[in-house]
């Protein structure tokens, strides 16, 4: 009899421990008390390769075919299976994000910062993450579409796109702490990235050299305040010579040097940030991750993945435009020293193996 009841006192302890371990099986991780003043409990899930998202139809296999950027090198994928490209890019993410070598280089908290990149379509259940620099204006009207603000992408004035009190398109963090969970476990969630230097180079013309959109912040501010503390020479008139790419290479390169900087620019450097640290693409569970220089067919993907392709049409774009210059890279990097180029690799490392980009030996060797 005692020994009938000392197995039933050992089968229940087994069935408790199991039913702890059980508990944290799947990581977890909170958001900080910085948006709402509360700590939530979020699942923590890597990006899922088995989902299975509507298959494509895709122009016949005589079509021009794309360019994908591969560790080895470029390679013709057909268009046809475009999901196969997808389900492989997010497989690669998802192997690039369990190794322990890059993750401080490529896991970031979700915190408000990150949920303020997230724009919602609840109407359409889609997460839209902004990485500025690869086309985002674009996606941005075609969310407002489909909010109901406008009718047609055309009909969208260009500075409402960015007006963030005009435009109707709420942000993942204006949200209480369910309806962020909610959204992230059950919307179609994408983004878009972009060769990591090209990038940059986009972003240093945009900011520190046109600024079609008239930000005097970043020539007047920003751009003196990095060359005050990374350029060689202070001979030259500021004014008159202004931030040259150089500066900025060595400032982006200088990650803990920066940071003093970094918080004084607030939200300003969004458009220099790693995708890691924008769109948190280790610790949410992104549906599509669509590629600037494949946006020809990333684009009719996504909408039609995302169950829209019906309702919206992606802008038209110009035949070359996406597609990886090298030589404009070569160009914009002539002249800087090898050891802040390694350093400026060393920063964006994370992205260019998440998102499989060639190492550009070509300015690192």
């Amino acid at each position: 009899m005692r020994r009938h009841w000392l197995l039933v006192g050992a089968c229940g302890w087994v069935l408790l421990i199991l039913m702890f371990v059980s508990k944290f099986i799947n990581f977890s991780f909170r958001i900080p008390g910085d948006f709402g003043g509360r700590t939530d409990m979020f699942v923590w899930t890597m990006p899922s390769v088995t989902t299975k998202l509507p298959s494509v139809q895709w122009p016949d296999k005589g079509a021009s075919q794309p360019y994908i950027l591969s560790s080895v090198s470029p390679s013709v994928v057909d268009p046809i299976d475009w999901q196969s490209v997808n389900e492989k890019r997010l497989e690669l993410l998802t192997t690039v994000c369990r190794n322990s070598s890059l993750w401080n280089l490529t896991h970031t908290t979700v915190r408000k910062f990150v949920l303020d990149r997230i724009f919602v379509c609840d109407k359409h259940k889609i997460l839209f993450c902004q990485t500025p620099k690869v086309g985002n204006t674009q996606w941005k009207k075609v969310l407002i579409v489909l909010n109901g603000k406008f009718s047609k992408v055309e009909a969208i004035p260009e500075n409402m796109v960015h007006d963030h009190e005009r435009n109707g398109l709420p942000r993942l963090s204006s949200m209480t702490d369910k309806e962020i969970h909610q959204r992230l476990n059950t919307y179609f969630k994408f983004f878009i990235v972009r060769d990591p230097f090209e990038r940059l180079i986009s972003a240093f013309k945009d900011k520190f050299m046109k600024n079609p959109r008239f930000e005097p912040w970043y020539k007047h501010d920003i751009a003196p305040a990095i060359i005050r503390k990374y350029r060689k020479s202070h001979q030259d008139d500021v004014e008159s010579v202004g931030l040259q790419f150089e500066d900025f290479v060595r400032y982006l390169g200088d990650k803990p040097g920066r940071q003093h900087l970094d918080r004084q620019f607030g939200d300003h450097i969004i458009h220099w940030l790693t995708y890691a640290e924008l769109c948190a693409p280790c610790d949410i569970s992104y549906n599509v991750v669509g590629h600037h220089e494949t946006l020809e067919f990333d684009a009719p993907y996504i909408l039609k993945a995302a169950g829209i392709a019906d309702l919206v049409s992606y802008p038209n774009i110009p035949p070359g435009i996406t597609r990886y210059n090298r030589t404009k890279v070569e160009r914009y990097f002539t002249g800087i020293s090898q050891r802040d180029v390694r350093r400026l690799y060393a920063h964006f490392q994370g992205d260019f193996s998440l998102f499989d980009y060639q190492r550009p030996a070509f300015l690192l060797d």
